[in-house]
């Protein structure tokens, strides 16, 4: 694609996202929604109005590093200590049973022939894709319902971020049986040297912010460095350590949280990431979707594996929060937020495929359970919330 032809693609996608949000919203559904159905519209499923390309693909990814940066602006830090210990559980578990869960699928499809054979990779690769959480659309739907503080909020982010890492290093030990060359020493070492330059970074940074905060309250260099700080976290994390760059994003934002102007800061990034960059990530959900190469076995596998994917998550991390002390429906909630897949199971899929662990076709059932989750999630949550409200009154 041409840089040309990129601006008119861009047109079509800010308009439509927009247009199928509103939608959403007077239909009662949240507006992310409808910016995901917009993507699937004008996309190849449909109209074919607009391709992928390299820049909207970029957009997009910067349209989720400023959703989790926002995110973590607006983390309660206080809460965020207090369900650290239960968000480490309910990621643990969330991790674990979508594993099991997606090995077992694939074995069931396609035979089991023991241990250590290219089938039983193959298996576990498909469990492997199962692990990863991606919170970016929970995390606007949230916000939407005016929900990210609260400590069902809180913990969901805490329990994502720890999930992403702890299936890195999932991925990092099923490349390593497979292949020689990877080593998951490598990966746990990574991870605690990122561990360790987030809280160092983030002691020196926030004080600094601090006092730029106090010298220069309320005026725009502290957005535009925090921003900095954000983008500068983002690429470390995932250059420096093969952590994913959203949690750099997130960090960044925890950093942040607790400065006098963190809300000033959030609603600097929220003009961008409404604007422009939110809209494409979510329509660029529903541009990669094809259905061009499906059989009827592979139709039936990938609503199987949709279905497995789902229900994992909400068993795995649903039933650890009811065991840590939450009543059904907040359980509910933090299995519901946790569901959602998105750019880390690409990843994750992209990376089997480049070392023989996943044929191709397999695609497309990780887009179908990114676009269902991705649908159905924000409905969920608004269902359940407004429940209680109702309740309530």
């Amino acid at each position: 694609m041409d840089r040309i032809a990129f601006f008119r693609d861009l047109s079509i996608i800010i308009v439509s996202a927009k247009l199928f949000g509103l939608v959403a919203q007077k239909l009662k559904a949240p507006s992310v929604v409808g910016e995901i159905i917009a993507g699937l519209v004008i996309g190849p499923c449909v109209f074919n109005l607009v391709g992928q390309s390299d820049y909207l693909s970029l957009l997009a990814e910067i349209g989720v590093v400023l959703l989790m940066f926002d995110a973590g602006l607006e983390t309660n830090m206080k809460d965020l200590i207090k369900t650290g210990p239960k968000a480490f559980a309910v990621a643990c578990t969330g991790v674990f049973v979508p594993l099991v869960g997606g090995t077992a699928l694939y074995s069931a499809f396609y035979g089991f022939d023991g241990i250590g054979t290219e089938e039983f990779f193959r298996a576990l690769f498909i469990g492997t894709i199962m692990t990863a959480t991606s919170v970016g659309i929970t995390v606007s739907a949230l916000k939407e319902l005016g929900k990210l503080k609260d400590e069902v909020g809180t913990l969901i982010m805490s329990a994502a971020i720890i999930d992403d890492i702890i299936g890195i290093i999932v991925l990092t030990f099923v490349i390593g049986f497979k292949n020689p060359d990877s080593k998951p020493s490598d990966v746990l070492i990574k991870t605690a040297l990122f561990i360790g330059l987030s809280i160092g970074i983030g002691t020196v940074m926030h004080y600094v912010f601090k006092w730029l905060d106090k010298k220069y309250p309320h005026q725009r260099r502290i957005p535009i460095l925090g921003l900095a700080l954000c983008m500068f976290l983002a690429f470390a994390a995932e250059t420096f350590f093969g952590i994913a760059d959203i949690t750099g994003a997130y960090v960044a934002g925890l950093i942040l949280c607790t400065i006098q102007d963190s809300d000033y800061i959030a609603s600097k990034v929220d003009i961008n990431s409404y604007m422009i960059f939110g809209p494409v990530f979510f329509a660029s959900i529903g541009l990669k979707t094809q259905f061009d190469q499906l059989d009827t076995q592979l139709i039936v596998f990938s609503l199987c594996f949709v279905a497995v994917a789902l229900i994992t998550k909400i068993i795995g991390c649903g039933f650890t929060a009811k065991v840590l002390g939450h009543d059904m429906r907040d359980s509910l909630k933090v299995g519901v937020g946790m569901m959602t897949r998105g750019e880390v199971a690409l990843i994750v899929a992209q990376k089997g495929l480049t070392v023989g662990m996943l044929d191709a076709k397999y695609f497309t059932c990780v887009i179908l359970l990114i676009i269902v989750s991705s649908i159905t999630t924000p409905l969920i949550l608004k269902a359940l919330y407004s429940d209680k409200k109702k309740a309530a009154a």
